[in-house]
């Protein structure tokens, strides 16, 4: 099979429960971002970044992954060699649908680091600003989220691998949040044919080949079955 890299957003995720930073009424609306979403924000308040990503942690919890989740793993497991899949998510739907080696660019509830040591470990459901770092001690534990103003992970290996695809498939995602927005970009500029798969037109839409347009749960199912010879 063609090389494929799959870059995926909020709206692969959104049919699970996992709301988006639009939707109203959800956990996004009763914070202020630059409060729980920046480095500043969590030198001036730890508790509260805190409370919001141990808020977040139980939502991502209690969600099951859906059929778009699922047919992205399926596709996976049938062309390990060929799939990348590269992810601004950070739930784990996808591994908790099947998929191995997600790329994480912007960090996972799952996790957690140390600010001090820059450590890693598996994230407790509670998280609080006096856990100390198993590593070092020190009291330094945040979630391993990638904030505004801080640099994704990974960059070095998705840009190899934007190099190297011959199809970017951008899904659920709004356009409108870089590095990830330029993505389809730099695959076009390595020579890569480039589809979108979004519940409705994004910021990057007139970048792509193709767009498809409907809910994540049926498009990326009906897609995957092309792919695999199933429609």
């Amino acid at each position: 099979m063609e090389r494929i890299v799959i870059l995926s957003g909020a709206g692969l995720s959104a049919e699970s429960g996992l709301g988006t930073f639009r939707d109203a009424g959800g956990i996004w609306q009763k914070y202020d971002l630059e409060e729980v979403a920046t480095p500043e924000g969590f030198a001036r308040n730890p508790a509260l970044v805190h409370e919001f990503y141990n808020a977040r942690r139980a939502n991502c919890a209690g969600a099951v992954p859906n059929a778009a989740h699922r047919a992205l793993a399926d596709l996976q497991h049938a062309h390990p060699e060929a799939i990348t899949l590269v992810t601004q998510n950070v739930d784990d739907l996808l591994e908790r649908a099947g998929a191995r080696s997600v790329i994480h660019m912007h960090g996972q509830l799952t996790r957690a680091r140390c600010a001090g040591c820059g450590h890693l470990w598996a994230a407790p459901m509670v998280m609080q600003p006096d856990d100390p770092c198993p590593a070092c001690a020190a009291r330094a534990t945040r979630p391993d989220i990638v904030w505004f103003g801080e640099f994704p992970h990974h960059m070095e290996a998705i840009g190899a691998a934007l190099e190297a695809t011959d199809l970017f498939v951008a899904i659920g995602t709004s356009g409108n949040v870089y590095p990830a927005a330029g993505f389809v970009r730099e695959a076009r500029a390595f020579g890569a044919r480039t589809l979108e798969l979004n519940l409705e037109r994004s910021g990057t839409s007139g970048l792509f080949h193709q767009t498809r347009l409907g809910p994540a749960s049926r498009i990326v199912p009906d897609w995957v079955a092309g792919m695999l010879g199933q429609d």
